[in-house]
């Protein structure tokens, strides 16, 4: 076929922006054919482009050359028309389309491309294996939920580069070439041709940049800005990503979560419609600990934990009472109503699902009509169990689930299982949005693979005032000046005010087991920028990726990037990572000591 080209039509009007306002107009409309209905003399063809889909029709009215043209079109064709725009009768409206009030009776088509057939409908909600949808991602991003999602995502950027300006914030750019620093997640690496055998580190956040702009005097900071983090995937981790990052001089904690607080009012308004409710809940971390096992806990929902340790220290279960002489807990919820469906086999499943998280397995109660049904029931006396369900709240039809381990176990098994629970039996309301901030951190947690302790968050985090003195004495008892913003037990932000000290951040390093050179040589020059004048301050980095995936209703954030990579950060369109050729590796002085043809036998299309 011999195709068109687009001279002298040039497009007035998008597809899905046309309505009963236009009837009459003469219009010029591009894009891609989404289906060719043939009804015997009378052609319906939808046309495509991302703001949505109007109808063409062609008719015995139509210009026999047109009309015959018509009939060779074929999904995903690429044409432009010029045509009328007239009103639908009532009998033929369809309530269903945004422009479904009208059509478009074409007077010129052009087929400016042809299509083959796509390996997968161009439509929502396809049930398609996500290999296929990433191998052929630019298809995939065709698809109306995928550009809905797109345009939802450059929303919310441009309102927050609306929103910071309006509030006095300058967007400034950090390097992407910057200093390897180990502490943390694991670095990607550039080599360096110029300088043989030296690296840059792609950043994993511009951190330490954004602190020496405060001390440069740039009071508030943002950037939308690409991160790196060569770590494993989840549906909500990708090795590249990005933040909306910020960093004001001169404020308190109030006052970043006070402008944070009115950038989600405004963002979930204008993007999708939807009033929130400020100030949010702030709830420490000690407290979301306690009553949900997570420092990111979803709130739609209740089933919050209950101790039960002092009802069971002195039963005949060595369960228990092992976990509780050992510093340890013994912790439940009670699963409302749930009775009935708690079935032996169900019950045994959830057991295996706790261990998982390093619990070594679940006790159950279920409370019936006239007794109780429970395979622990035997070790307690009559007393110790009216206790129990005393404790718990519970009535005929509940059912009590039990963890007991060492408190860091029992808060990740019970806290993953209450999820479980909720999201086997349906009890999320999908329809809310809970929004709470988390405060008051450990400054830091204890890392048994390195054996010492570690930055819960980074080594630049501002400790509690009255806890400075315990830095090196009690470490695990130091409370951190940082908190993150939680949505439906998901971490959206998280931010902190910063060590502004020199003399603080070198006793900071020193608690982390850094000594004097070690510090000096990863992070002399921010220590050495500390002695000149370092205002007070602290920021927050929103995922940008995981606030929109939650806006958009999405799963993963794979949904909202153009371009994601799989779970071993490959990227299956353009197939990388891949090899390179040697003179690249001899410019680098690399030497790659792995047999390359053996990893590309084993993974060919880098899946």
């Amino acid at each position: 076929m011999e195709f068109d080209t687009m001279a002298g039509m040039k497009r007035t009007n998008m597809c899905g922006e046309l309505n009963t306002s236009n009837e009459n107009q003469e219009v010029i409309l591009t894009g891609w054919v989404a289906k060719n209905r043939k009804l015997g003399g009378v052609n319906f063809v939808t046309l495509r482009d991302r703001t949505g889909i109007v109808q063409l029709a062609f008719n015995d009215a139509t210009n026999k050359s047109v009309f015959e043209k018509s009939e060779l079109l074929k999904s995903e064709y690429v044409i432009a028309v010029r045509g009328n725009v007239i009103k639908r009768s009532p009998e033929n409206i369809n309530k269903d389309m945004k422009t479904g009030e009208i059509e478009v009776f074409v007077t010129e088509l052009r087929i400016l491309n042809g299509s083959e057939t796509p390996p997968f409908y161009i439509e929502e909600d396809i049930d398609t294996n996500d290999a296929l949808r990433l191998k052929y991602r630019y298809l995939d991003l065709r698809r109306p939920d995928m550009q809905k999602n797109m345009i939802l995502r450059h929303k919310v950027a441009k309102i927050a580069r609306d929103y910071f300006d309006e509030n006095g914030f300058l967007e400034i750019e950090t390097p992407m070439l910057t200093k390897s620093t180990p502490e943390g997640a694991r670095d990607y690496l550039v080599p360096s041709r110029v300088q043989k055998g030296k690296f840059y580190a792609l950043p994993q956040s511009p951190q330490q940049y954004k602190q020496l702009l405060m001390l440069a005097g740039y009071d508030r900071y943002f950037q939308v800005v690409r991160c790196f983090r060569d770590e494993d995937l989840r549906a909500d981790r990708q090795p590249e990503f990005t933040q909306l990052d910020m960093e004001l001089s001169f404020v308190d904690i109030d006052t970043i979560i006070e402008i944070n607080e009115g950038f989600l009012k405004r963002v979930f308004k204008e993007a999708i419609n939807i009033d929130i409710q400020t100030p949010f809940i702030r709830m420490p971390y000690s407290e979301a600990m306690d009553r949900y096992g997570s420092d990111k806990p979803d709130t739609r929902f209740g089933m919050e934990f209950i101790d039960i340790s002092e009802e069971v220290k002195n039963c005949e279960f060595k369960v228990f009472t092992g976990a509780i002489e050992n510093g340890g807990s013994v912790r439940c919820i009670n699963a409302k109503g749930l009775g009935d469906k708690m079935t032996r086999k169900t019950l045994d499943n959830l057991g295996e699902y706790v261990k998982t998280y390093k619990a070594k397995g679940m006790a159950w109660i279920v409370v019936e009509d006239r007794n109780l049904r429970s395979q622990i029931a035997k070790f307690f006396t009559d007393d110790e169990l009216d206790a129990i369900l005393k404790k718990a709240d519970a009535e005929t039809g509940d059912t009590i689930l039990i963890i007991a381990d060492k408190n860091d176990v029992v808060y990740d098994a019970l806290g993953n299982l209450r999820l479980e629970v909720a999201r086997r039996f349906d009890l999320i309301d999908n329809s809310k949005l809970n929004f709470l901030w988390v405060t008051d951190f450990p400054l830091f947690e204890y890392s048994e693979e390195e054996d010492r302790y570690v930055a819960k968050h980074h080594p630049f985090t501002h400790p509690v005032d009255e806890d400075i003195d315990k830095l090196e004495t009690e470490p695990q008892n130091v409370r951190a000046k940082a908190y993150d913003i939680i949505l439906n037990g998901n971490e959206i932000g998280g931010g902190s005010l910063r060590i502004f000290n020199s003399e603080l951040q070198e006793k900071m390093f020193k608690a982390l087991g850094f000594s004097h050179e070690e510090a000096w040589n990863r992070f002399g020059y921010l220590m050495e920028a500390f002695k000149y004048g370092t205002p007070p301050h602290g920021g927050l980095a929103y995922g940008l990726d995981r606030l929109v995936m939650i806006m958009a209703g999405c799963d993963s954030i794979r949904d909202v990037i153009a371009f994601p990579k799989v779970q071993t950060a490959s990227e299956l369109m353009m197939k990388s990572p891949s090899v390179v050729d040697k003179k690249q590796l001899d410019e680098l002085g690399i030497d790659v000591n792995i047999d390359i043809e053996d990893e590309e036998k084993e993974n060919p299309d880098n899946e």
